[in-house]
């Protein structure tokens, strides 16, 4: 059985199969509090202890089938936490079932949460609250099994002041006044579907919601509740497509939830409700991060890995479904477009690694490595080149998503590592060992840098692209005239992305070409956020002066790390910003997201 470095707790001994969680949010004292009870089967004989994940949680009182337990913490990690042992009051059986339940209270610096004053938010009328527990923060709520081996069901009774609304990674199952206080009411949510517990999730704040499908409802705070629901029309079309790729889907609701700016992701995949930043609202990529997030039905959520070490298979599998569904909607050259761009993506993401960083093989060792310090795009854009090179070899896309829709039917409901996914693929393509046996699968999953081999890809779309930063590369001063706005006329926001992205992996542009490129396509008066963001870390890196307040600006005014880190890195690469943008951190801090404010930090040089 492969061992979690993530986790203390062993799921070969025991399992936690279910979780009846009742608990009240304390928006005065920014703390979860309540009870966890865990039905917990022996997976050994004579189990007399269980050990569980936490992380600055504290701990009141533990009871098994209402008997007393004892218990205590070990010792304290830095990023993983400290395990909670308890010692079991009577001895269980293999097989045998028992309820392990714990009154717990969630610390105010819990990595798990985030904490709005009214003031932080649109309505600026009440506060706000969400938790992001991928990877390793669902111990920082509350006693866990922190471990995607282990998946479970759960039912929750959540406490909130009765103006606001809850919502869950569940279906929402009714609400009632709090009989123990008037001025709360609980709101119910269950969750039948087995689940790692990364996938837990809570929310609760002033939210509406618009019905935008026959199984989707779009949550916003009222002030963008409309827009999102018109941006996100699209859903139920997507979610329709995936079926159709990836098998049926079997969580009934898919609800979408639109977070303050805060919010560090893209989207989060929590079942039932995916989470995602409003920084979508301005931006070309907001299909994308939909099919993204809704491919996860599948693949994650579905079938999981089993730790982190794999999680190639959670991402490079959603990347990969994201793309076909992408390529259905829009056609095959645009799939074709967006591979190349996760291709210069994953190049992009090993120029700063570094091509010899451990961190940078699809499969890394991440015994003592804290996750979020080393997350980036190479599980997906690998993991996908992976899959693509396999479908180019094994027959086309036709041949390859049957080969895709029978894994997600052969591990659902389980937790699975790269050997598992292997086999399965070499018994499904048996006619075909001689190809598969020519793969490389060393220096795929274990090497470093750039895969050994890259895919074909289709050029149509990106020879524009290709072409205009070839141009501006090669461009000397006495050249800059000939560049006019009517260079960017034929080209979509997705190729004005790729056109910036290819200049960002060369060296930096004269300021006099950057300075060019605003008086001739005016950049800056562009708000779709990724153009924006690539615009303004190709103007820093050329050390353009004018550009750093824009730069400080969008680095604070969102908190997806995804724009946040690489702004703040540039910024304080150049002399000329570096003071400024500690400071603007410095004063940011307090209102950031906990993991995004600690990984800032670090690239600061600020970490306390």
């Amino acid at each position: 059985a492969a061992t979690d470095p993530s986790s203390f707790a062993s799921p070969s001994c025991c399992l936690t199969r279910h979780l009846y969680l009742r608990c009240r949010v304390d928006f005065g004292a920014h703390a979860l509090r309540g009870t966890a009870a865990f039905t917990a089967r022996a997976e050994r004989e004579a189990l007399r202890c269980l050990v569980l994940d936490t992380k600055d949680v504290q701990v009141f009182k533990v009871t098994v089938n209402g008997q007393d337990a004892k218990f205590g913490f070990g010792e304290k990690h830095s990023f993983k936490g400290t395990p909670l042992e308890i010692t079991l009051p009577f001895e269980l059986r293999r097989g045998q079932e028992a309820i392990v339940e714990i009154s717990f209270e969630s610390s105010p610096k819990s990595s798990a949460l985030q904490w709005f004053t009214p003031e932080q938010t649109s309505g600026k009328k009440h506060p706000f609250l969400f938790s992001q527990c991928q990877a390793t923060h669902c111990r920082a709520i509350l006693p866990c099994q922190d471990t995607p081996a282990v998946k479970l069901t759960y039912y929750a009774e959540i406490s909130v002041p009765k103006e606001l609304v809850a919502l869950m990674s569940a279906h929402r199952d009714g609400e009632m006044p709090d009989p123990e206080d008037s001025s709360r009411k609980i709101y119910r949510f269950s969750q039948n579907v087995p689940i790692p517990c990364y996938l837990i999730a809570l929310v609760v704040g002033a939210l509406e919601s618009r019905k935008i499908g026959p199984r989707t409802l779009v949550w916003a705070e009222k002030e963008l509740v409309d827009k999102s629901a018109y941006e996100f029309a699209e859903a139920e079309a997507m979610l329709k497509t995936a079926e159709d790729l990836a098998g049926p889907y079997v969580w009934g609701q898919y609800d979408l939830l639109v977070l303050p700016p805060s919010f560090p992701y893209g989207g989060m995949e929590n079942p039932c409700l995916t989470f995602v930043t409003p920084t979508l609202l301005v931006s070309a990529t907001l299909t994308k991060v939909i099919a993204h997030e809704i491919s996860h039905s599948w693949t994650g959520n579905l079938v999981t890995n089993k730790t982190w070490e794999h999680f190639w298979l959670n991402e490079g599998h959603t990347v990969y479904l994201e793309r076909r569904i992408g390529g259905r909607l829009f056609g095959e050259q645009f799939r074709h477009f967006q591979a190349l761009g996760g291709w210069r993506e994953l190049q992009n993401t090993i120029n700063t690694l570094g091509d010899e960083n451990p961190i940078t093989n699809l499969v890394p060792n991440l015994s003592d490595v804290d996750l979020d310090a080393v997350y980036s795009s190479v599980p997906y854009e690998k993991g996908f080149a992976l899959l693509f090179y396999l479908e180019q070899l094994l027959g086309g896309p036709d041949v390859f998503v049957g080969f895709l829709k029978a894994y997600i039917q052969q591990f659902a409901y389980k937790s699975i590592v790269t050997e598992d996914w292997k086999k399965f693929l070499y018994s499904y393509f048996k006619d075909k060992v001689d190809v598969l046996d020519k793969v490389d699968w060393n220096s795929w999953f274990h090497a470093p840098g750039m895969p050994p081999v890259k895919p074909t890809y289709d050029m149509t779309l990106a020879n524009a692209c290709v072409a205009l930063s070839e141009r501006w590369i090669k461009a000397k001063e006495s050249d800059l005239g000939s560049f006019s706005s009517a260079d960017l006329k034929e080209m979509s926001s997705h190729q004005l992305i790729e056109f910036l992205a290819l200049l960002l992996l060369e060296a930096p542009l004269p300021v006099s070409h950057v300075q060019r490129m605003q008086q001739v396509y005016d950049l800056n008066a562009i708000n779709n956020s990724e153009i924006r963001f690539r615009w303004l870390r190709l103007c820093i890196k050329s050390k353009w002066e004018e550009a750093i307040p824009l730069a400080l600006k969008m680095a604070t005014d969102q908190g997806r790390m995804k724009f946040t880190r690489p702004l703040f890195r540039d910024l304080y690469s150049f002399d000329k910003s570096r003071d400024l943008a500690v400071k603007t951190f410095l004063e940011h801090r307090a209102s950031m997201h906990p993991v995004t404010s600690m990984l800032v930090g670090k690239d600061l040089k600020q970490d306390q």
